[in-house]
């Protein structure tokens, strides 16, 4: 993989938990169902001919579509989540994701307002947290999923630690 355009040079990414594949999965359980199922309404009324329009062809080919793309969906997620990865540099956190269109976003330590870790169900069973850092910037999304809570609780308290040492310097 090429990746020499987005990476720093001489960077050591850790990578999220592998259970993290586990949460990706049941998110993609549930919307995906549901779409389907919602999608093969007309379907089925075509079917038991409660409705006329749309045609039968019609009626098959959109919920076929979205079950096809959702599957394609489903076996990209293990490869997603070993796309993420973050290190921590002296002066900045550097998070990385992405397989097609990949990103990596340097937060700067200074920049930190906070750092809050979140737990949904999912992740809660499987003793996971997502990690989000706020900063100055309304615009800023960085977010780092699928961290062992134990790390998580870490990363938040160096993370804080650091930043507030950063703005004290200024």
């Amino acid at each position: 993989m090429h990746t020499e355009a987005i990476d720093p040079p001489g960077v050591q990414w850790l990578r999220v938990s592998p259970k993290y594949v586990t949460v990706r999965l049941v998110e993609w359980a549930i919307g995906n169902v549901f779409m389907v199922a919602i999608l093969s309404l007309p379907l089925i009324f075509v079917l038991l001919g409660w409705w006329l329009w749309p045609p039968l062809w019609l009626a098959i080919t959109v919920p076929a579509v979205m079950l096809v793309l959702a599957l394609w969906r489903l076996l990209l997620i293990p490869r997603q989540v070993r796309a993420i990865g973050y290190a921590e540099r002296d002066d900045d956190l550097l998070i990385r994701r992405g397989i097609f269109f990949q990103r990596t976003m340097v937060v700067p330590y200074g920049r930190m307002q906070y750092v809050d870790v979140a737990v949904g169900p999912v992740e809660r069973g499987l003793g996971l947290c997502t990690l989000k850092l706020h900063t100055a910037s309304a615009g800023t999304n960085a977010h780092l999923p699928g961290l062992p809570a134990e790390e998580g609780a870490r990363l938040r308290e160096q993370l804080s630690a650091r930043g507030e040492a950063r703005l004290a310097g200024l």
